[in-house]
């Protein structure tokens, strides 16, 4: 089943072009912080297997002010990138495939430690009390 084009993001990876989107509102689970940040990935052109990225924070629109990150063109690349190392043919037509994103994983991909904000009430705070520059 191929993802809705509304939302969607292009990026180039590995030569190939996708499309990338994060769900529009959260499911109930993830709202309470009980599943986490997911973000779904296709080819652009004649998609196949959507490739589901499963990260270890909430969504930044959680309701209980859960830890949080930005997905950005250079992660949702990252990501498109090792899970085409670990096999995933986005050409293929089949059920969709996760990738399960680690913290290790995440340092790797950032080139540093993750940066989790804390959703509140007029915006974002850093995680680790520190003012962002």
């Amino acid at each position: 089943m191929a993802m809705p084009k509304k939302g969607s993001r292009r990026i180039t990876v590995a030569g190939g072009s996708y499309r990338w989107r994060v769900r529009r509102k959260p499911s109930y689970s993830q709202g309470n912080g009980w599943t986490p940040l997911t973000f779904a990935v296709e080819r652009a052109e004649e998609p196949g297997d959507v490739l589901v990225v499963s990260l270890p924070c909430a969504r930044p629109d959680n309701w209980l002010g859960h830890r949080t990150i930005p997905v950005t063109p250079a992660l949702v690349a990252a990501c498109v990138g090792r899970a085409l190392e670990r096999g995933w043919d986005p050409g293929r037509s089949g059920s969709a495939v996760t990738l399960k994103v680690s913290e290790d994983d995440l340092t790797h991909f950032l080139g540093e430690q993750p940066r989790y904000l804390i959703p509140f009430l007029w915006g974002f705070v850093p995680a680790d009390g520190t003012a962002s520059a």
